[in-house]
């Protein structure tokens, strides 16, 4: 179900991805991972229903707050149960 321009880019958005992953870290979040960043952006943007571009997903991925993800971690919990 991944979307065409997510695989595509995934590469080269992956210093963006790793810059999130550091700043959880530094906040004391650090079993946060590349992958769970990566996939709460994707479920933000499918949303969305719009095809972002490749700096709107650059964007989407710094401007990821901690609250938001958390938030986002709990419900993939909930749905795994």
């Amino acid at each position: 179900m991944e979307n065409t321009h997510f695989s595509q880019w995934k590469k080269e958005v992956q210093p963006a991805v790793q810059s999130k992953k550091e700043e959880f870290h530094y906040m004391g979040y650090e079993s946060v991972t590349d992958a769970e960043i990566w996939e709460c952006v994707q479920a933000r943007l499918k949303k969305k229903k719009v095809e972002p571009r490749l700096h709107s997903l650059v964007d989407h991925i710094l401007a990821l707050s901690l609250n938001d993800f958390m938030t986002w971690l709990t419900i993939q919990a909930y749905r795994e149960e």
